[in-house]
């Protein structure tokens, strides 16, 4: 299930990023353009483990790892792009969990179960990559909305919903229920606001069932 189309005016604006599709592995690269994008990426986790993310710069980047800034632009785009690729290994294992992975988080429990695990999951990884996730979304703060990683959790989120909520909208409820996980709001409830990630994940379940019954305490049936 897919994010909404931007405007054909956004399109020139807004990067659209596309690092995580899917669970599949990336598509072949040709040896040399593989160890490249390697020393790119290692060099840019090693500003960002040294001075934080806000220090990654384009022309840093390259100079630390050795490489052409031409080549360093052509493989990234800009800043914002090659701070989302940093986080795509760390992103592809937590997809993998709430895929493939054990129960609760992965399939085998009731959707309501996995729903909970999935959110309690998420305020975790949101807060464990909190300054990249931030940095990222400051440089372009649209590009979280068409990014693979959200478009794989939003999916995971809306086959959920649908499970515990036949015939709802599922798709925005979904982009809904993700909100509060922007990295901006996150940084404010748990920086600004000193909030425990206990307090988060049992103010987030408590949001979903201010209505009734409402999205997590049914009992749904086991989906991927």
């Amino acid at each position: 299930m897919s994010t909404e189309n931007p405007q054909a005016g956004d399109r020139a604006a807004v990067p659209v990023l596309s690092l995580l599709p899917t669970l599949d592995e990336p598509a072949p690269e040709r040896a040399d353009a593989a160890r490249n994008r390697r020393r790119i990426l290692d060099a840019a986790a090693r500003i960002v483990a040294e001075d934080g993310p806000d220090a990654v710069t384009m022309n840093q980047v390259a100079h630390a790892s050795g490489i052409g800034v031409g080549t360093v632009y052509r493989r990234f785009g800009d800043v914002s792009q090659l701070l989302w690729a940093l986080l795509d290994d760390r992103e592809r294992q937590f997809q993998e969990a709430y895929m493939s992975g054990p129960p609760p988080l992965g399939p085998g429990a009731p959707a309501a179960e996995r729903l909970d695990a999935f959110l309690d999951a998420l305020v975790d990884r949101v807060g464990a990559q909190r300054a990249l996730l931030l940095a990222a979304h400051s440089a372009a703060p649209r590009a979280r909305y068409h990014s693979g990683a959200y478009r794989v959790m939003h999916t995971h989120m809306a086959l959920l919903i649908g499970q515990l909520r036949p015939g709802s909208d599922s798709t925005l409820l979904a982009h809904l229920a993700l909100a509060p996980f922007s990295p901006d709001v996150m940084h404010h409830l748990t920086v600004e606001q000193e909030l425990s990630a206990a307090r988060l994940k049992a103010g987030v379940k408590e949001l979903l069932t201010l209505r009734g019954q409402g999205l997590s305490g049914g009992s749904g049936s086991d989906g991927t």
